[in-house]
């Protein structure tokens, strides 16, 4: 049985309509709506903000929706750690030393330009580092004490770890500014712009990620 989010429900937050339909996310990362941090907002005020029109976005989420039968706040919990796990950490760790290397390459040689994403590089290797230091305290620390069943045990760190994930988000959030959000200019050579499209895919795989702990996980771990 789904969740309680109706798509007619403009009044739902941004959090429980990711959770309960899989086309919402793609939906809201297209329209730059922010629904893991700020998951908790509601739908229709968020929608406001960025100039959209609420209903005419549910409809499109409702006939893109696939209807999963069973979504992931219905796996067991171990199959949903088992799949952030092997899913997101993996692809975090083999990205994002690819993703410095390819900023640095980009910022020599085209340091000479205006358009050149200065201080990129230096940001990203912030980034790396903060992430590596993340998850090992969730594979360490948090996920063993949810698949130990003492779940509701993990308040402390699941609030650490949710105040991390905002940082993440702010991260993000300075990527975009420092590479002119993610648009290449004119003159960008094929390396440049598969790092824009390549740091686009990491912030949209980083917020589902997010979104799948703090939304899903960390509530259900918590009341267990």
């Amino acid at each position: 049985m789904r969740p309680s989010a109706s798509p007619s429900d403009t009044h739902a937050s941004l959090a429980e309509l990711a959770t309960t339909y899989p086309a919402a996310s793609r939906v809201f990362q297209r329209e730059r709506l922010d629904y893991c941090c700020g998951g908790g907002r509601a739908f229709d005020e968020a929608c406001v903000e960025r100039g959209l029109d609420p209903a005419t976005l549910l409809d499109e989420i409702r006939e893109s929706d696939t209807g999963f039968d069973r979504p992931w706040t219905e796996q067991p919990l171990p199959e949903l750690i088992e799949y952030i796990v092997e899913h997101y950490h993996a692809d975090l760790r083999e990205e994002l030393p690819l993703l410095v290397e390819l900023a640095e390459k980009v910022e020599l040689r085209h340091a000479d330009k205006d358009t050149c994403p200065r201080g990129l590089t230096a940001h990203l290797r912030h980034v790396h580092a903060a992430v590596l230091d993340h998850l090992a305290k969730e594979e360490q620390v948090l996920f063993p004490l949810i698949l130990a069943g003492m779940g509701t045990r993990a308040a402390a760190p699941v609030h650490a770890m949710e105040h991390e994930h905002h940082d993440h988000g702010a991260n993000l959030a300075h990527i975009r500014e420092l590479a002119h959000d993610l648009v290449p200019p004119a003159e960008a050579c094929p390396s440049w712009q598969a790092l824009y499209l390549r740091l686009a895919r990491l912030e949209s795989e980083l917020m589902e990620h997010i979104h799948l702990e703090n939304n899903v996980l960390f509530p259900r771990a918590l009341c267990d």
